[in-house]
């Protein structure tokens, strides 16, 4: 059963009658797409939150002008269970019952293609997360799909020049995936940018659901890896995997160039996490990395906030500056408007750029400023930052 989450009933409801003029305002629903159970939980409890969070900010500033009318904003969630079919659910409700214009998500590759499979017939847009080329690579003739966050393809290739370069003792290198169209298309382009720099590499693949992978890790340290990689892997199954490498006995180093969970990932494993490495995606030291923390703490208590939230706080702002550059809520032209926001800086990450032109045919591709991180004394570590 499809499960719906309104601000409202998440205890998080939106003031929209506070101004006097209420009658001059419009609400205009955003529709939210990620899992809310199951491995992927952190990652769908940063979007919801992320989001909330700034349509809070947006409609306690007044909200924002368009169309000569004034928009406050409401967000939809559901929850896709990390699944194709959750994914298909979930856009199916929003677009054909609470008839939205503008989602944002799902988190994982298995949800979103299945959910552009039913926004872009319906010229709903997207701001989708996901690192399957077919998510900006795909059969639409005339997309609406935009996508949020960097892939493997656009971190992995720098990420693992600096391994080459920083940590000479790893040459063999196991890489873990479930086994399925989506797995595969992740991890063998990662094993693959691993191989042009002269690492070997050995990939496995496991069923999606697995939570026993010894079997699979014995055998990888048969094959006397140096190095185990999670690739795209959910936070759960990632702490999973790492906290039973450790307990086979491994030594070598860990590390995730992928999904960005390295503080979930602490929690699972314990003090099997130091000196795990993993792609990261936010610095929560800067002034906008404390500000949001506060107003996180704030509304949802202390707790790990994962790096997915700046990402899905800092979409919200995209969208909303789509709209008012288009001056309208027309999604045709939001997306005309969207194309030019190169350069835009909505203060979380810098000028924003998007690419994939060559890679996946369109220039719907986000890049933002990327790290790699390290456990260190139970601490994360940046180890190097990455300008997009």
């Amino acid at each position: 059963m499809l499960r719906k989450f309104t601000a409202a009933a998440l205890g998080a409801a939106l003031i929209a009658g506070a101004a006097t003029s209420a009658q001059a305002q419009e609400i205009l629903k955003i529709g939210g797409v990620g899992p809310l159970s199951g491995g992927g939980t952190a990652w769908g409890l940063a979007a919801q939150r992320g989001i909330q969070l700034a349509i809070d900010d947006i409609n306690a500033a007044g909200g924002f002008k368009a169309e000569g009318k004034t928009y406050k904003l409401e967000l939809i969630m559901y929850d896709d269970q990390y699944t194709g079919a959750g994914g298909k659910a979930a856009a199916e409700r929003l677009v054909n019952q609470d008839k939205v214009k503008f989602v944002i998500g799902p988190v994982g590759s298995p949800p979103a293609l299945s959910l552009i499979g039913v926004t872009n017939p319906a010229k709903v847009l997207a701001m989708t997360n996901g690192y399957a080329p077919g998510i900006l690579k795909n059969d639409f003739p005339d997309p609406y799909n935009f996508r949020l966050y960097p892939t493997n393809l656009e971190f992995g290739p720098p990420i693992i020049k600096w391994l080459r370069q920083n940590r000479p003792e790893i040459k063999k290198i196991g890489l873990l995936a479930p086994n399925d169209a989506v797995g595969q298309a992740v991890a063998k382009p990662l094993a693959e940018d691993y191989n042009k720099e002269g690492f070997e590499t050995v990939l496995d693949f496991f069923e999606r659901g697995t939570k026993e992978f010894t079997p699979l890790i014995l055998r990888m340290m048969a094959q006397k890896v140096d190095a185990f990689e999670f690739d795209g892997n959910s936070p759960g199954d990632a702490g999973l995997m790492l906290k039973q490498i450790r307990q086979a006995g491994f030594k070598g180093h860990v590390m995730q160039v992928g999904g960005p969970a390295i503080d979930e990932i602490m929690e699972i494993a314990g003090p099997a996490a130091e000196g795990f490495m993993s792609y990261d995606i936010f610095d929560w030291d800067t002034p906008i990395g404390k500000k949001l923390r506060e107003a996180y703490e704030k509304k949802y208590g202390k707790g790990i906030i994962n790096a997915f939230m700046p990402a899905f706080y800092h979409c919200v702002f995209l969208v909303v500056e789509a709209i008012k550059r288009a001056d309208s809520t027309d999604t045709t032209k939001v997306r005309a408007a969207m194309e030019t926001t190169s350069g835009y800086d909505a203060g979380i990450y810098g000028p924003i750029k998007w690419v994939g032109k060559e890679r996946y045919g369109v220039n719907r591709q986000l890049m933002i400023p990327y790290y790699f991180s390290e456990v260190k004394g139970g601490k994360i570590v940046k180890l190097t930052k990455f300008a997009p």
